[in-house]
């Protein structure tokens, strides 16, 4: 610890010792001054009292100076504070007692506002989780009613159906609207560890057109039942990117079943993928019914459904493509083109 100078007038407390000595040897000095002075005695005493009045007042502002002031600061900003007002902060400083404990008051202050954010934020970030949690129930719920109504329809039905091939049509039904329950649930499910971070991102250079390809071949070229014309803008030369390769083959397979279930048919669908600067530019435009402008950001969230909008659905898709491409600062959106449809994104190319 460092040893504090003896001379040094650091304390308040030597500061009033220095002052009250002073004080008392100008008092005396000034006694004999004027004691000595040839003149009558009452002029002596009254310059004398004079210079009392003088001392009196000087003394006072020091003591106004080295007290009353600051302690008068520091109950104004210590009131404020007590209000939750942190905006007057204390400005004290002279190096004293009193310039140490307004730096501790402010560095208080300063700790307890930082703490209350951090409050706020928890309690937002609980409110929202809770407001979240019942969302979810409450789409769950609807979307598990009909499987569930048709199931149990189905089975009711089974009971009683004497022909096998109606009884086989019953048996594919339900396992139809199982199937349909189990990807329901496995979609959510991988969507909340992504956005909980239980899913972790592991990025890898790979090449981007190949993906790209092999996603559109076996999803549109080797569809023989798709009733629409496929168009597409390819570069001839790999580019080479670095991320969840993956995650972002399940982006593109998202985004491309999403255009194909939303083209009319005989419809144009088209993939895209251009070099524009550092960054390739993927899209995929379908022929089809434009989105309302009010709407354009909703479709990315959870479970969100418009009747009035080709693209209601579930939504999961579309949420799972934002979350993986947020989780890779990945810029990504959706614009109604002429007839139609445009999804796109953009990742950065590998060097």
């Amino acid at each position: 610890m460092k040893k504090e100078n003896p001379f040094s007038l650091r304390t308040v407390r030597k500061k009033l010792l220095l002052l009250t000595k002073l004080a008392g040897v100008f008092l005396f000095f000034s006694y004999i001054f004027f004691g000595g002075l040839p003149i009558r005695e009452e002029v002596s005493t009254f310059l004398w009292m004079l210079l009392m009045v003088f001392l009196t007042l000087a003394v006072d502002f020091f003591m106004g100076l080295f007290i009353s002031r600051p302690v008068e600061k520091l109950n104004r900003s210590a009131r404020k504070m007590a209000e939750l007002d942190f905006s007057h902060p204390c400005e004290i400083h002279t190096g004293d007692e009193f310039g140490e404990l307004s730096g501790s008051l402010n560095a208080m202050a300063e700790n307890l506002k930082e703490t209350l954010l951090k409050l706020e934020r928890e309690v937002e970030r609980e409110r929202c989780l809770l407001e979240e949690r019942k969302e979810l129930v409450d789409s769950l719920s609807h979307e598990m009613k009909t499987p569930l109504g048709v199931i149990r329809a189905y089975a009711e039905g089974l009971q009683d159906a004497a022909d096998e091939a109606q009884r086989q049509r019953y048996i594919q039904v339900i396992l139809s609207e199982t199937g349909r329950m189990h990807e329901l649930i496995y979609t959510l499910l991988d969507l909340s560890a992504l956005e909980t971070g239980a899913a972790a991102l592991r990025p890898e250079p790979f090449g981007f057109v190949e993906l790209v390809e092999t996603v559109a071949g076996r999803l549109l070229v080797d569809d023989p039942e798709g009733d629409f014309v496929l168009e597409y803008e390819l570069p001839e030369e790999e580019f080479f990117v670095r991320a969840d390769k993956r995650r972002m083959e399940q982006a593109l397979d998202n985004l491309i079943l999403n255009a194909k279930k939303n083209v009319v048919p005989g419809g144009v669908l088209k993939l895209s993928l251009i070099l524009q600067g550092d960054s390739l530019r993927f899209s995929v435009y379908d022929q089809g019914t434009q989105i309302p402008r009010e709407n354009m950001d909703k479709i990315w969230m959870k479970f969100y459904r418009d009747r009035d909008c080709a693209y209601s659905g579930s939504g999961l898709g579309l949420a799972i493509v934002a979350q993986i491409l947020s989780m890779q600062d990945m810029p990504y959106g959706v614009e109604n083109r002429p007839g139609g449809v445009e999804f796109y994104f953009s990742v950065p190319v590998f060097r």
